[in-house]
């Protein structure tokens, strides 16, 4: 029924602020009477604490002293102080759901308002159900946009979320598309290369969504063996094969109300992803020997580090499926692209391992550079599995060059600037030009030339040499020479000397 006449509920403004309590503010702003009565009773059956003003000056003068949740805001004064109202509010507080309310249902005055950051419009007159409709949207987007700003906020921070730590512009992206995504039950599908974190993201969506009290499960698709993924999966009843001596529920019968996480979903066999696409359409799985179907309520965050979608193509990943796990893709940006996220990773990484090991250890400079410049083929995997090395093999706080894996010594020296030699002295060196030596080669005859020189002071060498003591001494051993040996000879024939003999 249209609202057309008073409705008998008296309305007055209140002055006084508001205590909050929990509840979500409506103010209401219209010259009806009537209008601003009936909505102040829809608005208490919502939940809502409503307060109304007739003129736009009064929502100024009101606004200075409190904040409002939502605004019911009326365009038949003056559009362009309604509007001008619109901008001030939206500017000041951009989470602000605006409702806009006309009498002439014109439409360049319903899109001004929308393009100026209105959420949603009424036309007068209304029904009372109409009226209800809009502000239960208007409540429910108001909860979700709150919720979502939290939660980019804490995963912005210095801690970030969990293991989840960047504040490069596509970490940024990547917070703001998870924040909408939290707050949702629609299917994700995670996508990165391996050690990006994709399970972190499914943990930080799980544990940010409106079912965070309930269970999260994990399924590593890869590494369930296909005899048996199946009854993993969907459960098996006492009876349905060798060994099963009871009955016992599935993955996704035992993550009821929760979150599945299918880590490596494109390692399914195409079989079982048939069944698993009839379980999520039919929100039922039967067990294995069973005869029966059992009802499954569970959020499914898939993740790959496949293309799914030349997969697709190629006829070994079901399109139904596909489809059905990709409402949202999230991309998980690999480290190469975000590498200024690299010292706050590595600083999570040594503060980690400073309290295991109750040793605070610090990156040299030189190694802060080299894992800078470094591709990161494995990801924040391979950069805490490094540090993780580092921490382990130093010898003092500073992890240098000589503290760091392998392939990022080797990267090192393939990248070293080259040596700029005078035009005489670079003929001089092509006439006599040797054969080209191995980088191993190299860095033991660098490494034993430098102890020659220092008649055998392992320390100064290791100093000079940009590495640690526990690094020279395991290169030594490689090249035969420990401390148990009172001097040996290096490629050349030189006599290098162990100082503690």
């Amino acid at each position: 029924m249209a609202i057309t006449v008073p409705v008998t509920f008296p309305v007055a403004t209140m002055s006084r602020p508001v205590e909050r309590t929990g509840k979500l503010h409506l103010l209401v702003v219209d010259e009806d009477a009537a209008i601003r009565s009936a909505c102040c009773e829809i608005a208490a059956d919502l939940g809502l604490v409503a307060e109304t003003v007739s003129t736009i000056a009064a929502a100024r003068s009101l606004l200075r002293d409190r904040g409002v949740d939502i605004l019911l805001l009326d365009l038949q004064a003056p559009l362009g102080e309604g509007l001008g109202l619109l901008n001030e509010l939206k500017a000041l507080n951009p989470d602000l759901g605006v409702v806009v309310m006309t009498a002439y249902a014109s439409v360049p005055a319903a899109v001004e308002a929308m393009r100026t950051g209105a959420t949603d419009y009424l036309s007068k007159p209304f029904a009372m159900d109409e009226l209800a409709a809009v502000l239960e949207r208007a409540m429910e987007r108001r909860n979700v946009e709150g919720a979502s700003r939290r939660l980019r906020e804490s995963l912005r921070s210095p801690q970030g979320l969990g293991n989840m730590i960047g504040r490069s512009p596509e970490m940024d992206k990547l917070y703001r598309i998870l924040a909408k995504v939290a707050q949702s039950s629609h299917p994700v599908l995670i996508l990165g290369e391996s050690g990006v974190g994709k399970e972190l993201v499914a943990h930080a969506i799980h544990s940010n969504g409106p079912h965070a009290d309930r269970p999260f499960v994990p399924v590593d698709c890869g590494s369930l063996v296909p005899t048996l993924m199946e009854s993993e999966l969907f459960g098996y009843v006492k009876g349905a094969f060798t060994g099963a001596n009871r009955s016992k529920d599935g993955l996704l019968a035992s993550a009821q109300g929760g979150t599945v996480f299918l880590d490596e979903i494109g390692e399914l066999p195409l079989d079982l992803q048939a069944k698993l696409l009839r379980a999520l359409q039919e929100k039922e799985v039967r067990p294995v020997g069973a005869t029966h179907r059992i009802s499954i309520n569970v959020r499914i965050l898939a993740a790959t580090n496949r293309d799914l979608a030349a997969m697709v193509e190629q006829g070994r990943f079901r399109k139904d499926l596909y489809y059905r796990l990709s409402v949202v893709n999230l991309r998980i940006p690999p480290l190469r692209e975000r590498k200024q996220d690299i010292p706050l990773l590595a600083r999570h990484f040594l503060d980690r391992m400073s309290r295991e090991t109750g040793t605070a250890h610090t990156l040299s400079d030189d190694a802060l550079r080299i894992l800078m410049e470094y591709e990161w083929p494995g990801n924040v995997r391979e950069l805490e599995h490094s540090i993780d090395r580092a921490c382990t093999l130093s010898s003092g706080p500073v992890l240098h060059l000589g503290d760091l894996p392998t392939q990022l010594q080797n990267f090192h020296l393939q990248n070293r600037r080259p040596v700029v030699v005078a035009a005489p002295a670079l003929a001089a060196a092509g006439a006599a030009r040797g054969p080209v030596l191995p980088l191993a080669q190299l860095e033991k005859q660098a490494i034993l030339e430098t102890l020659r020189k220092l008649n055998g002071d392992k320390l100064l060498a290791a100093r000079l040499l940009g590495i640690g003591k526990t690094t020279l001494y395991r290169k030594l051993k490689e090249y035969g020479i420990t401390d148990h040996n009172a001097a040996e000879n290096d490629a050349d024939g030189h006599a290098v000397r162990d100082p503690a003999n």
